[in-house]
């Protein structure tokens, strides 16, 4: 698991630097960022047990402090294309040693535009993520 974990984590850091974006939420850094799920190995996604699709995007979430030290956290959340279907995200946590990020499947069609709104709850708080995303056959 470590293996895929380096993995994991070589991949989310080696995503163009406009794909991972970070929002200020009361005292936490919301660091998040959504991508074609194609782009993961095939060991990365079978050790997380995500499907590999061009027509699958996976979002990404990591809660830290203003230290950067990561949180646990609980993440519920939706996805809304312009035609208003909405999609309930189903999030997991993927831990190892200090990181923890939290990873939701979202299928899509060719350029589907979702608007999204993801309910963070850590340490007695609530916030709201909330962004924007196209998404693009490969």
């Amino acid at each position: 698991m470590k293996t895929a974990w380096g993995c994991l984590l070589a991949l989310l850091m080696s995503l163009p630097l406009h794909a991972e974006q970070m929002q200020a939420l009361g005292p936490w850094q919301v660091h998040y960022n959504a991508f074609n799920s194609s782009f993961l190995t095939p060991e990365v996604a079978k050790a997380y047990g995500l499907e590999r699709s061009r027509y699958n995007g996976i979002i990404n979430v990591a809660v830290q402090d203003k230290n950067g030290k990561a949180l646990t956290a609980g993440l519920t959340g939706e996805a809304k294309n312009l035609i208003g279907t909405i999609r309930t995200l189903n999030f997991q946590q993927v831990k190892e040693g200090e990181a923890i990020y939290y990873l939701a499947v979202l299928p899509y069609r060719n350029e589907d535009t979702y608007q999204f709104t993801i309910n963070i709850m850590a340490d007695g708080r609530h916030e709201i993520l909330k962004f924007q995303q196209t998404f693009y056959v490969d």
